[in-house]
């Protein structure tokens, strides 16, 4: 059977819906059902056979977000408000892709000189460059990347980068060098960095290490100690970059994800993703309160995943100037995969909605008003009525 094409009009927006040809014989039914007025049960027959024939899928009504889509209808349908706290959604603002053709997208940073966005690509071993200018994507703007995945950039502007392949957090210098500011603890090698954050008073750098890049080769290099903690038990670490020492900071969490700080740079929030290979894991996001700058005390839960009785994972989040986290979500499926934005009490007040698994967020633009959002396979953004509260 040959494949045609049809667009839908409904909800005031437009589908792209790919039918298989209907067999000769669901045509002579058509044709003679034409010709006399259909009981109810002929017609639920017929519809029947077409619903078998077309085995219609969720992906045949998915919304298309590509450069040659239709407009969308404002207000914009996927970003949803579940509380009136959540005041953040423009009334003319659409869900935009900027790219596609990534493997697994991550990581991506806001550089407000350069006014570009950098992201890595995990398995392609290559980072990647958005110019907020004309929209240009330049790619294998660093290859190999060491497999990066989260980035970030300093105060002093600099890039920092987490790779899974070389284990290790490295920094990108003004003069092209690169300085390694941790690739081990206790005598150990890292399993494998993910994601990292700079505080603005001393300048340290915060990462997590859950070791996704040393339990498989397509995003790193498989570590062959056979183990769930390929070198060492999952933590949070602080990097001194003025002393040079790397301090465990907590490990009570299975395995740290993505993180950020609170606008006041008093709370660490951290996503826990340990689900993936711990059964007994949460799927949350949790807490912590920032002591002198260095310390981690009172972990605690801060948001659950769980929604309408199914949950996923929380991957990388930020915070926004009024104290909520945009956590990015996904392995559930439509309706619930994009961001989910939480209250600083932890409350959910606000869904994006993407046709793909979210993996990680930053805020950025020239006014840092624009959320990006790294699917799977691309890269996303829209405007909101907020500001990130960090740099990047």
């Amino acid at each position: 059977m040959g494949n045609r094409i049809r667009e839908q009009a409904g909800g005031g927006r437009r589908f792209i819906q790919r039918v298989k040809e209907v067999p000769l014989v669901m045509r002579q039914e058509s044709n003679v059902a034409k010709n006399k007025p259909m009981e109810r049960r002929e017609f639920l027959r017929a519809a029947g056979k077409i619903a078998a024939v077309t085995a219609m899928t969720s992906e045949a009504f998915g919304r298309n977000f590509g450069p040659e889509a239709e407009p969308v209808r404002y207000p914009e349908p996927d970003v949803v408000a579940l509380d009136k706290r959540f005041k953040y959604k423009l009334g003319n603002s659409p869900i935009l892709r900027l790219h596609r053709g990534t493997l697994w997208a991550e990581g991506p940073a806001w550089n407000g000189v350069g006014r570009y966005l950098l992201w890595s690509d995990i398995p392609n071993n290559e980072q990647l460059r958005w110019l907020e200018e004309d929209g240009h994507v330049a790619r294998r703007f660093r290859f190999p990347s060491g497999n990066s995945n989260g980035n970030t950039f300093d105060f002093q502007g600099r890039q920092i980068a987490c790779e899974h392949g070389n284990r290790r957090v490295v920094r990108y210098e003004f003069n092209g060098g690169i300085t390694v500011l941790a690739d081990s603890h206790g005598g150990k090698p890292l399993n494998a960095p993910n994601d990292a954050v700079v505080h603005p008073e001393d300048g340290a750098v915060w990462f997590t290490d859950p070791g996704y890049g040393s339990l498989m080769n397509y995003e790193g290099n498989r570590a062959d100690t056979g183990s769930l903690q390929p070198y060492q038990k999952e933590a949070i670490y602080r990097v001194d970059p003025q002393q040079g020492t790397l301090e465990r900071v907590a490990d009570d969490i299975y395995k740290p994800n993505g993180l950020c700080f609170s606008p006041d740079y008093r709370k660490l929030y951290v996503a826990d993703t340990g689900a993936s290979h711990y059964p007994d894991a949460p799927k949350n996001i949790k807490v912590w309160d920032v002591v002198d700058q260095r310390h981690l005390r009172n972990g605690r839960e801060f948001a659950s995943m769980e929604l309408e009785g199914k949950t996923g994972f929380a991957d990388g989040i930020r915070a926004d100037t009024d104290g909520n986290v945009w956590a990015s979500a996904g392995w559930v499926g439509d309706g619930y995969d994009g961001v989910h934005i939480f209250a600083p009490n932890g409350d959910r007040i606000g869904l994006i909605r993407l046709p793909e698994i979210c993996s990680n967020v930053c805020f950025g633009g020239t006014k840092r008003n624009r959320l990006f959002m790294t699917g799977s396979q691309s890269l996303y953004a829209v405007y909101v009525e907020t500001q990130g509260a960090h740099l990047t």
